[in-house]
């Protein structure tokens, strides 16, 4: 199975931080829009891809653009929402990082799947806290679950935390912020 994680464009969380990171829910910026159009050249998707979408408005925005006036399947999935890296007790989910609810995102989104069954604690609260014991045995079901799929290439719209987590996961490297990937980036990655 092929992962190909994708970073959304620029959201507008980042133009003045730290007081960007406030923000509920920001969308992508002119500029990070541009970055997911440059993007879709380079990296276009198919009809037999499948992407998948963390439940937020620039991840979302971005699958959108890819997917733009392409008849592939595209599912929202609490397990690949915001998640910090390196994971840190102490610290708290930022507004910017607020997960959409499944209503919210029909509406805003109405082309999109979900997936909802057992995943309800998920959607109310995201990963970004998880503890890394929970979130390693949850990833790993999601890694099964993209397994199921009869595409062998799976589009995973993220975040760089989320990204980076999922890349230590399947990759057994040790990764560190320096391997965040920019705004708009993507890497393959075989699972």
């Amino acid at each position: 199975m092929e992962f190909i994680f994708i970073r959304h464009g620029k959201g507008e969380h980042t133009e003045n931080l730290p007081n960007s990171l406030q923000r509920v829910d920001p969308s992508l910026t002119v500029e990070g829009i541009n970055q997911v159009n440059l993007l879709r050249q380079h990296l276009p998707i198919t009809a037999d891809d499948v992407v998948v979408a963390s439940p937020t408005t620039r991840t979302l925005q971005t699958s959108s653009i890819l997917c733009e006036n392409v008849a592939c399947k595209k599912i929202v999935h609490p397990l690949v929402a915001p998640r910090m890296f390196p994971q840190k007790s102490e610290w708290s989910t930022l507004p910017c990082d607020r997960v959409k609810s499944p209503e919210e995102i029909k509406k805003e989104f109405p082309d999109f799947e979900f997936v909802t069954d057992e995943l309800t604690d998920l959607w109310k609260n995201g990963i970004n806290t998880l503890p890394e014991k929970e979130f390693r045995e949850l990833a790993e079901n999601f890694i099964e679950w993209c397994k199921q799929h009869p595409q062998q290439r799976i589009h995973v719209v993220s975040h760089d935390g989320t990204i980076t987590s999922y890349r230590h996961l399947l990759t057994n490297q040790t990764l560190t912020r320096n391997d965040f990937l920019q705004d708009g980036g993507w890497i393959r990655v075989t699972g």
